[in-house]
Formats: C-alpha cells, sequence, structure tokens
C-alpha cells in the first residue's frame, strides 16, 4: 500500500509539470500574436468606403416677399380747429350746428356791431372821395394848372383814406367769424343772442376727409417705412381699406423710442369717425426670399442660425440666413445661396464638408 501511494503521488507531480509546461507554452504563443502581425481574422479590412448618409433635399423655390409690419393705431381728424370769438358782443347770427357740416370760408357766426359796420362805410365813402380829388389833381398837373406839391398832397389823402378803410374793415370784420376749413362741426359752445367776450371757445370743427390713422413703428422698421407706400387698416368695426402713408417721424418718441407714423384713408362720406382703434399692416420693400419649414432650421457650431444645404458636388454645407417673417406657410428666411438644395431631412445628422446620398423629398 505504502508503494502504490507513492507511484500515484508521482504521477500527480508528472501530470501537474505537464499542465503547467503547456500553459506556459500558450502564454508565450499569445504573446507573439500580440508583438507581432495581426491574424487575419482579427484585422481591419484595408480600403474600406466611408460612411454616408442619406438626406432629404429640395430645390429652394425663391420668392419677392414684402414682409408685413404690424401696428395698432386711433383714427385722428386729418385738421382740427377750435373756433373762439375775435371781439366781445352779442351774437346776431349762428349759422352753425352740433353734426352739421360747414364750408371752407363761410361765416358761421356774426356779433352785434353798428358802430363798426357804420365806421367801415364811412371810411369807403372818405375814400371815394379822395381818388375823386386826385383824378382831378392829376389832370390839372398835367394841364400845368396845379403844382407838383398839390398832386402829392392829393396822393397822400388818398393814401390815408386807404388806410383808415382797412383799419375800419378790420374792426368789422371781427364780428365775423368764418370757417378755415370744409368739415364737420363737433361742438358748439354758444347760443344765439349769447354775449361773449374776445377768446371764448365757440365751435369746434374737425376736417375727417381724409381720416388719418396714427400709430408708432419701431427702430428696427423704421427703414422699412416710406411716404407714399401703401398700407392696409382693419377697423375696429370691421372694414378693411388701403390708405397711404402720409408721415414717418424722423423723431422718437421719448417714452417708448418708437417712431410716430400717419396713414391717410379716404373718407369723403364722413362715415369713420376719430378715436376709433385700427390695426395696420405697412410692407417693406419686396426681397428675394425663400419660405422654409420651422423645423429645418437648424444652429452652426458658432450658434449662427441657418439651413443645412448640398450643392452639386453632393457635400454638405451650412448657410447661414436671415428669418424676415413667420407666416402661416413657414418661416421666410434670406440668405440661401443659388445652385444648392435645402436639406430638409437628416440636416443634424451631417457636418460641413461631409459627403451625401441625396434623395427628393419635403421635410416636416
Amino acid at each position: 500500500m505504502p508503494k502504490f501511494h507513492r507511484i500515484a503521488a508521482f504521477c500527480v507531480m508528472v501530470a501537474a509539470g505537464a499542465w503547467i509546461a503547456t500553459g506556459e507554452f500558450s502564454s508565450v504563443g499569445s504573446a507573439q500574436t500580440a508583438e507581432g502581425t495581426e491574424s487575419p481574422t482579427t484585422a481591419a479590412p484595408t480600403g474600406a468606403a466611408p460612411l454616408v448618409r442619406t438626406v432629404s433635399a429640395v430645390e429652394p423655390a425663391f420668392i419677392d416677399h414684402a414682409r408685413a409690419i404690424r401696428l395698432s393705431g386711433i383714427t385722428e381728424a386729418d385738421k382740427r380747429v377750435d373756433l373762439a370769438a375775435r371781439a366781445d358782443g352779442v351774437i346776431s347770427s349762428l349759422t352753425m350746428s352740433k353734426g352739421g357740416m360747414v364750408d371752407a370760408g363761410a361765416v358761421v357766426m356774426e356779433l352785434e356791431g353798428p358802430e363798426a359796420v357804420a365806421q367801415e362805410e364811412i371810411a369807403r365813402i372818405a375814400l371815394e372821395q379822395k381818388e375823386r380829388d386826385l383824378a382831378v389833381a392829376e389832370k390839372l398837373f398835367q394841364g400845368g394848372s396845379t403844382s407838383e406839391s398839390n398832386l402829392t398832397n392829393a396822393r397822400s389823402a388818398r393814401d390815408a383814406a386807404q388806410a383808415e378803410l382797412n383799419r375800419a374793415h378790420a374792426a368789422a370784420d371781427r364780428l365775423r367769424l368764418k370757417a378755415p376749413f370744409a368739415g364737420i362741426v363737433d361742438q358748439v359752445s354758444v347760443e344765439l343772442g349769447e354775449w361773449v367776450q374776445t377768446g371764448t371757445p365757440v365751435a369746434t370743427i374737425l376736417s375727417l376727409d381724409p381720416i388719418l390713422v396714427r400709430a408708432e413703428v419701431s427702430e428696427v422698421d423704421l427703414a422699412s417705412v416710406a411716404v407714399g407706400s401703401t398700407a392696409k387698416v382693419r377697423l375696429v368695426n370691421g372694414t378693411e381699406m388701403d390708405g397711404t402713408v402720409r408721415l414717418v417721424a424722423r423723431e422718437a418718441s421719448a417714452q417708448t423710442r418708437t417712431f410716430p407714423v400717419e396713414i391717410a384713408l379716404p373718407n369723403p362720406r364722413m362715415t369713420l369717425p376719430s378715436g376709433m382703434t385700427a390695426e395696420v399692416s405697412l410692407y417693406a420693400q419686396p426681397v428675394r426670399a425663400v419660405v422654409v419649414p420651422r423645423s429645418i432650421i437648424t444652429l452652426s457650431d458658432k450658434g449662427e442660425l441657418g439651413l443645412r444645404v448640398v450643392g452639386t458636388d453632393n457635400l454638405a454645407q451650412f448657410a447661414a440666413v436671415q428669418i424676415i417673417d413667420d407666416t402661416a406657410d413657414g418661416l421666410v428666411v434670406i440668405g440661401v445661396p443659388d445652385g444648392v438644395r435645402i436639406i430638409t431631412a437628416g440636416q443634424d445628422l451631417v457636418r460641413n464638408g461631409e459627403t451625401v446620398e441625396v434623395v427628393s423629398g419635403v421635410g416636416q
């Protein structure tokens, strides 16, 4: 039995040594393989084609787009005047009424003033007499029957009479109040037979044809608004009209830093009142632009806003653009170069200079 154990122990030792020797030899082979040339089964294939992504792209449809500038405004009278009494006296005639129409130059109120009227008539008669005296003096001077000094005195007397008539006429004219322009009487503050003093408010007259819409445009849009351009106006009552820009202020409001603009609307029947809210749409000069879906706008590595485009060489590039309007059909942009297609799908997976495979389509 002891002899058997010794034989068994010897066999186990030989087997263990053989196993260790086998493992060492195997390890060396692996190291040699790692240090030497790669085996054919693990080496990377040489000359393999780079990855080419497939993108969807469309030809840009260029249009002439006039950007709409939308403002909020209010209607105002083209002209407004507050009439006031020009002399003291009792109102003897009042030919205007609230809501009525007046013509330019029409006498709308007269004051009692018999003294002024009489003085005007006396001055007129005196002037006629002095003109006859001058005519006689001129004939006598031409016939040699009077001196030049007498002729000069006659002319001076005639001129003095003319000046006196002018003074009397001005005094009488202050009794009569005239409308400075045609319009509608908005307010009447006096009554027939009332005593008024110089400066007493009498009436307010508005000129409503044309009627104005006053609005304010921002600093950014100021350069896009010009006198004479067309504007579309929608009033709060639903009325829509075309107007003309009549004024663009050159000084900004100190409070809002915006610039007042005036749009004139035809109002021959005076149906549009002053003080009505209005929505104004002004249109900038048309520019060459492209309408694109909002989803394809992307950013460059520098944070620029733009699109991914691909040229005839199928190389993807970034094109910086500027958004000038937002419409129901999409964003209106400028800056898209000629000769490219706009990538509408897959634009976020490619970089500048990458070769892509292009298929026709429309981005969502």
